[in-house]
């Protein structure tokens, strides 16, 4: 058998370009994905990998059809799905809870749950039709699976549903050998956390900084879960800045 073969979505920055970077380094064949082509030629051109190891797809994760030749593309390609790491995803603009716009928050449902489910299912049914059968799927959760940031009902809302649908594709994938598993980040350094550096609202309203760290430290949890053998896995993994406000938050 050759390379294991990884998809990664929101792979043109942040967690995701990480977490492909340590995926090609470990010895995967990658599919990223993503809105932007020209982020995703960035995520690969920063790569040391050849050529037949890597595939960039633009990619909507909230629409079905995009969702579908994405991974049409990859079995095309690579001729198996060994791990998704479902990390497309978007904050969305901040506000009050009464003043949330429903465009903002049919969006992120789009994108943060919808478009999770749509990844998770197409690989789903690669890795039940493939030989040899089986694979992983790491949803990419986040603290706020746990607790809330003020202003953040959608985001909020999306990250606790990720939960339920790690532990249904757990629950499912484990009579064909699918693992699937959540891992929870807390303020890795990326342009998403930048204005956290700069003072984000807290619980009690007041305006602070909080700690972030580096995203590697992401990456490498991620491939440790993916190194795993499919008889064993992390349900569920946080990493967080040590110093970021998470327990006790409130």
């Amino acid at each position: 058998m050759g390379r294991p073969v990884a998809v990664v979505t929101g792979a043109g920055s942040g967690i995701g370009r990480r977490v492909a970077h340590a995926l090609l380094e470990y010895g995967y064949s990658v599919a990223v994905a993503g809105r932007r082509a020209a982020a995703l030629d960035e995520t690969l051109a920063d790569s040391e990998a050849s050529p037949d190891a890597v595939l960039a797809v633009p990619t909507d994760v909230s629409d079905p059809a995009s969702v579908d030749a994405l991974f049409d593309r990859v079995l095309e390609t690579f001729g198996r799905v060994d791990l998704l790491f479902n990390n497309a995803g978007s904050f969305g603009a901040p506000a009050p809870f009464e003043e949330y716009a429903r465009d903002e928050w049919r969006a992120l449902v789009d994108t943060n749950l919808t478009g999770a489910f749509l990844c998770a299912q197409r690989a789903y049914r690669a890795m039940l039709e493939q030989d040899p059968r089986g694979g992983r799927i790491v949803n990419n959760g986040s603290i706020s699976a746990h607790v809330p940031r003020p202003h953040a009902v959608a985001y909020t809302a999306t990250k606790h549903a990720i939960t339920g649908l790690t532990k249904q594709i757990a629950i499912e994938g484990r009579a064909h050998d699918i693992a699937c598993g959540q891992i929870d980040v807390g303020n890795a350094a990326t342009e998403m956390t930048k204005a956290m550096e700069r003072g984000v609202i807290q619980a009690d309203g007041s305006i602070a900084a909080e700690a972030t760290m580096d995203a590697d430290h992401v990456a490498r949890a991620v491939l440790y879960m993916a190194s795993l053998p499919l008889d064993a896995n992390v349900l569920f993994m946080t990493v967080a800045a040590t110093r970021m406000p998470f327990v006790g938050r409130g």
